[in-house]
């Protein structure tokens, strides 16, 4: 009975501990918004007041000065995350960005091994597309994580304000190749409903095999 009851208070004790964990995390959010999403440190990049508020925005200016090395501790330990469908990609886009339009992808950047500090979204307009996945990455990494709040695999993440068409305006000769193609554009309609099907039946397919537990393993 002794040692149940030790074990009972071992319990407890532990349970006030990951609750004050848990607070204090909250109160460091809380006090100072400019904290990184895990607390740990402040954001390495200035932001900007953008469209979308839950999430942290930075202009076209600032990734270029990325891309140019004026962020020295950053360096290349970061990725740029284009939303768009591949035509657009394929048509112009940021040197270096990856092509990520399905949540699929996104599960898979969940599970890399070498995970880079830094990763920023964005599509034509940073509208729809580039917020709708980094808040899927964002919910996903937060589940993942959940045993040990407020811990992250990425706790730095940004949009492009203006996403694509704002960066090709001010700073083409960081664009590759050095051109703008609109997802609307209507020589590229056969391939917009390709792979927006393509989209819908992706989506519809990993909430089928969400339905079923499963075991994830890094």
């Amino acid at each position: 009975m002794v040692q149940v009851r030790n074990e009972e208070i071992k319990e407890e004790i532990n349970e006030r501990q990951e609750d004050e964990r848990i607070k204090s995390a909250v109160e460091r959010l809380s006090d100072d918004v400019e904290l990184i999403a895990d607390c740990s440190r402040p954001y390495s990049l200035p932001t900007v007041c953008g469209k979308h508020k839950d999430l942290k925005s930075i202009s076209p200016q600032t990734v270029e000065d990325l891309l140019n090395g004026k962020y020295p501790t950053i360096d290349n330990n970061h990725m740029i995350l284009d939303c768009r469908y591949q035509y657009e990609y394929d048509g112009g886009h940021i040197q270096g960005a990856i092509n990520t339009y399905i949540k699929d992808s996104i599960d898979n950047l969940l599970q890399l091994q070498d995970k880079p500090k830094i990763l920023i979204f964005h599509c034509e307009f940073s509208s729809q597309r580039a917020p709708t996945l980094l808040r899927y990455l964002r919910s996903q990494d937060r589940l993942l994580n959940s045993d040990n709040y407020p811990s992250l695999y990425y706790p730095e993440v940004y949009i492009l304000d203006g996403g694509y068409k704002a960066f090709y305006e001010q700073t083409q000769n960081l664009c590759e190749p050095c051109d703008y193609i609109q997802m609307l554009d209507p020589k590229f309609s056969e391939e917009l409903s390709i792979f927006q099907s393509k989209k819908s039946r992706g989506n519809r397919s990993r909430e089928e095999k969400m339905r079923k537990p499963r075991v994830i393993r890094f």
